[in-house]
């Protein structure tokens, strides 16, 4: 493996890691507790993560429970998930918590589902990024030769394709989980 299949590895790599967090966001019926990763919470004046300051339990498959450790973040944890734009209301019970998940009807399940396309085509379109910037590192290197720097090419081209297949297997992966009742 050259340098250049090495480095586009590398890069296309992270952008199915980017693929993959980005579709842990993503809402279906189902809890999921990376789902509140983005959330900051208003920790004595300082924006902290939620995960950080409490633990997050799926009790059930529609249910998502937060408990703080420091309780007397609850308040703050209540308030950061009702600004947030998840669209839960959260219930207080003293100690912990409560996020209920309702299923989305068949309507939003779809804007899901074209959410999960347009995430899918923005790794696509990172992958080819990172295909085009070894393709010009391998043109500007002038020990290559011509036969040389066309089988690089090939090479990369080929570990593009895969990791363009990637991204397709999981979006319908995902897919099909959002269109699950």
């Amino acid at each position: 493996m050259s340098q250049y299949t090495e480095r586009a590895e590398k890069n296309m790599g992270k952008c199915i890691d980017a693929l993959k967090a980005n579709f842990a966001r993503v809402r279906t019926g189902r809890a999921n507790a990376q789902i509140l990763a983005p959330i900051m919470v208003d920790y004595y004046g300082q924006p902290t993560p939620i995960t950080q300051l409490a633990g997050i339990k799926v009790p059930e498959a529609s249910m998502l429970v937060v408990e703080p450790w420091d309780k007397s973040a609850l308040r703050a944890i209540e308030k950061a998930i009702e600004s947030s734009d998840l669209g839960i209301t959260p219930s207080n019970d003293g100690t912990s918590i409560r996020l209920p998940f309702p299923k989305p009807t068949e309507e939003r399940r779809k804007e899901l589902v074209k959410e999960c396309k347009e995430l899918a085509e923005e790794a696509r379109v990172s992958v080819r990024n990172v295909r085009r910037d070894v393709n010009g590192k391998i043109e500007r290197d002038e020990e290559l030769s011509d036969d040389e720097q066309s089988r690089e090419k090939k090479a990369v081209q080929k570990i593009t394709d895969s990791y363009v297949a990637k991204i397709e297997d999981m979006l319908k992966a995902k897919s099909a989980e959002v269109m699950e009742i």
